[in-house]
C-alpha cells in the first residue's frame, strides 16, 4: 500500500502547528500533490496537449468560536507563517458558529487498514508517445466502421492523473491517499439528412494501465453510436415501459443521491426531507454506499474530515436507511454524523443481462442519454430530454429523438420493475440497465 511523500506530511503538521500557535484554538490541514497529462486527438493530428502539476495546503481554521476555510500554493515555511497569521486575524472578523468544530475523534476511531489498490505503480511509465497512439487508435476506429462517410468529426483523448494527499488535524488524526486514474474516451458527429448533426460518445476509466479496454473498440463504439442517431425522430405522446441503459442511468441516480446530504435537508431543499425508515421505492431499489471496492473511484478508508469510512445501507427494500450527514450539518439538524457524502454505490443485481430486459419488455423506449432537463431537489419533480430507440416486439428498433419524460422521483422510483446484472463499471455511481414501467413520454 503506497504512502504520500514524507514532504507533504510535514507540509501539513507544520500549517497546523502555525495555526495553533498563532491562536487557532483547532485546525485541520490538507496538502496535497496532483500531475495531470491530457492529450487530445482531433480528425487526424493532435489538438491539445496539456501537463499541470499542483501543489497546495488547505486548512480549516477555529478562533474564538468562528471558522474559515483557506488555502495556498506557497509551501515554503515563511510564507505559510505569513499566510496562515493573516488568515486568523481574518477569521476573527468573522461571526461566531458554533456548530463549527472538528469531529468528534471517536470517529475516527475503526479505520480499515487494507489496500484498496487506488495507485498504479506504473504510473510513471506511461509514456507520451502511448498517450497519442491510443487516441489516434480511437479516431481510426471510429472511421472505418460502415456509414463513415457520415461522420463529421472525431474528437479522442486520453487522460492521466496521480494525486497524493495528507490530513492532519490538531485533535488527533493523521492519513493519506494516493491514487491514480487513467481515461480514454472519443466522441463522433455526424450529418444527417435533415441537416442536424448528431454524435454521441464512448469512454472508460481505470486505476491501473494496463487494465484499459481497447482503445480501437470505444472508438468503434462511439461511431456506431453516433451512427445509429441518423434518422431520428419524435414518436407518439404515451406512457411506456422505460429501458434505461447503464451509462445513462447516472442521471437519474444522481438527482436521487443529492438530496440525502445534509446541507440539502438542513436548507429545506430535498425531497427525502422527514422520511428516513419510509418507503420511497419499489422494493428492487436497494443500494449500498460502499467505501472499500477494490480500485473503485470512489474507494476511502476515512472521508474528506477524517471519519473512519463503512459500508451504510442507502436504500434496503425500497426503504431509506441513512443520510449523507457532516460534522458541521449533523450539528445543525441535531443527527448524528455519517459522512460527509456518497463513495461508491452497490446495487443489489438482478440475474438479467440488458439484452434480456430489452427482449422482456415488449413495447417501449430504450432510453441512451439524457440531453437538458432538471430536477428539482426540493420536490422530487423533473423534467428531462431523452434520447434512444423504440423497442417492438422486444427488438430495437427505431431511433427517437426531441422526446421528454416528467414526473416526480418519489413516485418514479416505485416505478422501478427490473434491474440489470451489469452494473457501469467506469463511474461510482455502478449503475446497472433499469426498468421502470408508465413512464409518460411526451412527443408529437
Amino acid at each position: 500500500m503506497s504512502k504520500a511523500s514524507q514532504e507533504l506530511y510535514e507540509v501539513a503538521q507544520q500549517a497546523v502547528d502555525l495555526a495553533l500557535k498563532k491562536g487557532a484554538s483547532a485546525a485541520a490541514a490538507r496538502a496535497a500533490k496532483s500531475r495531470d497529462v491530457e492529450v487530445r486527438w482531433r480528425d487526424g493530428k493532435v489538438e491539445q496537449i496539456q501537463e499541470s502539476t499542483t501543489r497546495g495546503v488547505s486548512l480549516a481554521l477555529y478562533v474564538d468560536g468562528r471558522y474559515a476555510a483557506v488555502s495556498s500554493s506557497d509551501l515554503r515555511k515563511e510564507a505559510l507563517e505569513t499566510f496562515i497569521g493573516d488568515s486568523i486575524v481574518m477569521t476573527r472578523s468573522l461571526a461566531v458558529d458554533p456548530h463549527r468544530t472538528l469531529p468528534d475523534p471517536a470517529l475516527y476511531a475503526g479505520r480499515q487498514e487494507i489496500d484498496l489498490q487506488l495507485e498504479d505503480p506504473a504510473y510513471l511509465t506511461v509514456s507520451a508517445e502511448k498517450r497519442r497512439t491510443l487516441a489516434k487508435e480511437m479516431e481510426d476506429a471510429a472511421r472505418a466502421v460502415k456509414g463513415a462517410d457520415a461522420i463529421l468529426s472525431v474528437s479522442s483523448g486520453f487522460n492521466d492523473n496521480r494525486t497524493e494527499s495528507v490530513r492532519i488535524a490538531s485533535n488527533g488524526f493523521s492519513g493519506d491517499s494516493v491514487g491514480t486514474t487513467f481515461f480514454i474516451g472519443a466522441e463522433v458527429a455526424v450529418k444527417d439528412a435533415d441537416g442536424r448533426r448528431p454524435s454521441d460518445s464512448s469512454f472508460a476509466g481505470v486505476r491501473f494501465v494496463g487494465e484499459l479496454p481497447s482503445a480501437a473498440e470505444h472508438g468503434r463504439i462511439a461511431a456506431e453510436r453516433a451512427l445509429s442517431r441518423l434518422g431520428a425522430k419524435k414518436t407518439e405522446s404515451k406512457a411506456l415501459t422505460m429501458v434505461l441503459d447503464n451509462r445513462a442511468a447516472g442521471r437519474l441516480v444522481g438527482a436521487l443521491a443529492g438530496p440525502l446530504s445534509g446541507q440539502a435537508l438542513q436548507q429545506k431543499r430535498s425531497f427525502f426531507e422527514g422520511k428516513l425508515g419510509q418507503p420511497i421505492g419499489s422494493k428492487l431499489l436497494h443500494l449500498t454506499d460502499d467505501p472499500f471496492v477494490r480500485k473503485g473511484f470512489g474507494s476511502r478508508l476515512f472521508d474528506g474530515e477524517g471519519l473512519a469510512a463503512r459500508q451504510r445501507v442507502v436504500f434496503e427494500d425500497g426503504v431509506l436507511h441513512t443520510y449523507f450527514i457532516d460534522t458541521y450539518y449533523g450539528k445543525k439538524l441535531g443527527l448524528a454524523p455519517t459522512t460527509g457524502g456518497m463513495s461508491n454505490l452497490s446495487w443489489r443485481l438482478g440475474e438479467r443481462s440488458k439484452e434480456q430486459l430489452i427482449k422482456d419488455a415488449g413495447e417501449a423506449i430504450y432510453v441512451t442519454g439524457f440531453i437538458g432537463g432538471n430536477s428539482n431537489a426540493t420536490t422530487g419533480d423533473y423534467s428531462l430530454g431523452v434520447q434512444g430507440f423504440m423497442i417492438r416486439g422486444g427488438t430495437v428498433a427505431e431511433p427517437v429523438a426531441e422526446m421528454n419524460i416528467a414526473g416526480n422521483q418519489l413516485e418514479l422510483w416505485k416505478q422501478l420493475v427490473a434491474v440489470g446484472n451489469d452494473p457501469y463499471p467506469f463511474s461510482t455511481l455502478r449503475t446497472p440497465t433499469l426498468v421502470f414501467d408508465g413512464v409518460s413520454f411526451a412527443g408529437l
